[in-house]
């Protein structure tokens, strides 16, 4: 195997979190799992990192001063630029409802704090594997649908090509 940054380079994971002690961890963390790794410090300016450049996971905290971690959810999952993009929530809030409110809004995941490094990296991992096969049925899906056109007009012209061999048939009788 050939360990040039191409080959290590297993996905672009955005962090957000006001905490630069977490963003340092966490950044480090996925950093030696060969991911690459941006950070925000805020919920806005997530949200245009997101716009700038779409991650393929983000690591998302709740407890934010300007916009937290839910409404930032929120906004991600009803721009269709950023709806496809998984979050995994990680909070100090533990709570059931705090962590089911974050799945119903659209969170992939949920980690709480203080998190384990294996959690978050096998986390992390999951949710490219589940992103990277719905992007694979959708390729299949599209290529599946080509194909029943492409069948569907086979079959019309068949059916003509059987209507006017009939047609021949029958007025040569």
């Amino acid at each position: 195997m050939i360990n040039t940054p191409e080959a290590l380079f297993k996905g672009n994971i955005l962090i957000v979190d006001d905490q630069l002690d977490n963003l340092r961890v966490l950044s480090t963390i996925l950093t030696e799992e060969g991911y690459q790794v941006r950070k925000a410090l805020n919920g806005s300016m997530a949200l245009i990192a997101c716009k700038t450049l779409p991650p393929d996971v983000i690591l998302l905290d709740i407890n934010m001063p300007d916009i937290n971690g839910y409404e930032v959810c929120e906004r991600l999952k009803a721009d269709p630029d950023t709806r496809n993009i998984p979050v995994i929530f990680i909070s100090v809030l533990d709570d059931v409802v705090d962590k089911v409110k974050g799945i119903k809004i659209g969170g992939a995941d949920y980690i709480t704090k203080p998190f384990q490094f294996e959690e978050v990296v096998v986390r992390v991992q999951n949710q490219l594997i589940i992103k990277r096969l719905s992007v694979e049925l959708e390729e299949t899906k599209y290529k599946l649908q080509e194909e029943i056109a492409k069948r569907n007009q086979a079959e019309a012209s068949l059916k003509e090509a059987n209507l006017k061999l009939r047609n021949l048939v029958w007025s040569d009788t």
